[in-house]
């Protein structure tokens, strides 16, 4: 499986906002233990989704001003971003097919 892409406050613009394809963001830090649960259900997603979505990853710790515009409190959030706004947002761990069906409704 291939790394994951981490976006980050000086690429958020360019690779999210402005991306032709929805974007999913997986925010996410290393100590937290319910992002390496949902973590590999990213990592499917983003396989199963290649060509109709994207899907990056964004450091909690490293981005705090992201965190901070969009109002994220908790991690891991996951939000899908479509033509440059917030589509779907969900914060915690979900099974993969709770959140595939959230997210699956914006593809």
């Amino acid at each position: 499986m291939s790394e994951m892409q981490y976006v980050t406050e000086q690429d958020f613009q360019q690779e999210v906002l402005l991306s032709p394809l929805p974007v999913l963001v997986d925010f996410t830090a290393v100590w937290c233990g319910p992002c390496k649960m949902i973590d590999p259900i990213v990592k499917q997603l983003a396989q199963e989704w290649q060509g109709k979505a994207k899907v990056v990853k964004c450091d909690a710790d490293q981005n705090p001003n992201i965190l901070m515009q969009y109002g994220i409190m908790g991690i891991p959030t996951i939000m899908l971003f479509k033509n440059g706004a917030v589509a779907e947002r969900v914060t915690g761990y979900q099974p993969k097919e709770k959140l595939a069906a959230k997210m699956a409704a914006h593809l």
